[in-house]
């Protein structure tokens, strides 16, 4: 529900996601959840043309924003709660922070859209070692598995930096640019041509692009409009 009004505000720039309290996420609460066994099996179902069932919403409701996403990590972040950090667009953590891909330990895979988010982030292998095993590792540890963007002593003034620099450039750019590579990533190059051509028209049309090329040529800092569209 967040997500749908946060889709609808044309005025937001970006959306920081954090923990409120000692942690960014615990993941799902099995106790609470397993006493309800009709409403678990429903939440498997896919409804309408969503390619997503309920548990995965949680995680791609916020890849499929039209603006940017930043997860801020502290304390731990295990399961689900990982899955939903891996669907962001940028994730910042506290070297200390203790993550896990969790399910194994309750017989389960990664359900929430880790299959999608992990392969953009690590080979195979890893991905494999850390869902086989559930192991836990830190907020370096994940930079070097390249699954975390940046590693800061406070990650919310580092997300909130870079949500203000995003907040300095077109509104529109910043969203066609999300969609860019969401839509051409891993598809033939023909396809992601195709992609950057289509997405370049519609800015070239955009009232967010002339006032920047307008504020360009007079060394000014633009002023820019709401985003005008969803790219």
């Amino acid at each position: 529900e967040t997500a749908r009004l946060i889709r609808k505000d044309r005025e937001l720039r970006a959306v920081i996601l954090q923990g409120d309290g000692k942690a960014f996420c615990a993941g799902l609460d099995f106790g609470t959840v397993m006493k309800q066994p009709v409403k678990l099996l429903r939440s498997f179902t896919k409804y309408g043309i969503k390619k997503t069932n309920l548990f995965q919403e949680v995680c791609w409701c916020w890849r499929e924003l039209p603006i940017p996403v930043i997860a801020v990590l502290h304390g731990y972040c295990y399961g689900g709660g990982m899955q939903i950090a891996l669907a962001a667009d940028f994730r910042i953590t506290t070297p200390d922070c203790e993550m896990s891909i969790m399910e194994i330990k309750w017989g389960m895979i990664p359900d929430m859209t880790g299959t999608v988010t992990l392969r953009e982030l690590v080979p195979m292998d890893v991905a494999k070692e850390l869902t086989m095993t559930g192991r836990l590792f830190n907020g370096d540890e994940a930079k070097t598995m390249n699954l975390v963007t940046r590693v800061a002593t406070n990650p919310l003034e580092e997300a909130e930096k870079l949500a203000q620099a995003i907040k300095t450039r077109s509104p529109d750019a910043i969203s066609a640019s999300k969609a860019l590579f969401q839509q051409s990533w891993n598809v033939p190059e023909a396809q992601a041509f195709d992609v950057e051509s289509k997405l370049q028209f519609k800015m070239l049309r955009s009232k967010n692009q002339r006032r920047a090329m307008q504020a360009n040529m007079k060394k000014e800092a633009p002023t820019f409009g709401p985003r005008e569209r969803d790219y």
